[in-house]
């Protein structure tokens, strides 16, 4: 079954977006790392129920310009029309290639997997593969599938006591979303591993938590 992994917000100066959100909130924050390969680096709040908000930013244009990854490329085009905010989710899974080979056969053109990784502030190495589904309408979540290790912090303080229970979502065709994830919709709401998902009309896609 799938799960939701985490929330992707576009930010200019990611450690002063999330310090600003965890100050609000109550959240304790944490620095993620840089991405070398993309230029990009990040600042994270985990949740007890194992997910987590990522704020991300570029640090290299010119890297990230030229990467071929499809969340960076949306990355850099929100950051240089002036958007910050929320832009994507990932979806977590540890059948990759399931999924992959389900895309082929509906005939859905995708990208990936992709390979990833980044250094934790303390120097171990994380690493991942993701896949992107393509539609002509929409931005659909990607999949995303840990190595070895899932991003969780070594430290378990720095996990909040707080759960991102309901994520919202614009799905314009609901059928196609289904298959894609292979997900079963009951009064427009999916039961994933640690959340609900659930159809909505806002314009991307917004999160419910007992934060």
């Amino acid at each position: 079954m799938l799960a939701i992994d985490h929330i992707v917000i576009a930010a200019k100066n990611p450690e002063k977006a999330a310090n600003e959100f965890g100050k609000e909130y109550g959240l304790t924050i944490t620095e993620g790392g840089q991405h070398a390969n993309w230029g990009t680096y990040n600042y994270l709040a985990y949740f007890h129920n194992d997910c987590y908000i990522e704020w991300i930013g570029i640090f290299d244009e010119t890297t990230a310009a030229r990467s071929d990854n499809p969340l960076i490329h949306l990355l850099f085009r929100e950051l240089a029309e002036g958007h910050e905010g929320p832009i994507q989710y990932a979806l977590r899974t540890n059948r990759m290639d399931d999924y992959t080979n389900n895309l082929k056969t509906l005939n859905i053109p995708f990208t990936g997997p992709i390979s990833g990784n980044r250094k934790r502030p303390d120097g171990s190495l994380l690493e991942w593969r993701m896949l992107f589904p393509k539609a002509e309408a929409e931005v659909l979540p990607f999949l995303i599938e840990w190595g070895e290790e899932k991003n969780t912090p070594q430290d378990s303080s720095l996990i909040n006591d707080r759960d991102i229970h309901t994520l919202s979502a614009s799905i314009t065709n609901p059928e196609n979303f289904s298959s894609i994830y292979q997900l079963d919709f009951n009064s427009q709401t999916a039961q994933l591993e640690n959340a609900d998902l659930k159809l909505s009309d806002e314009l991307r896609f917004s999160i419910e938590s007992n934060v």
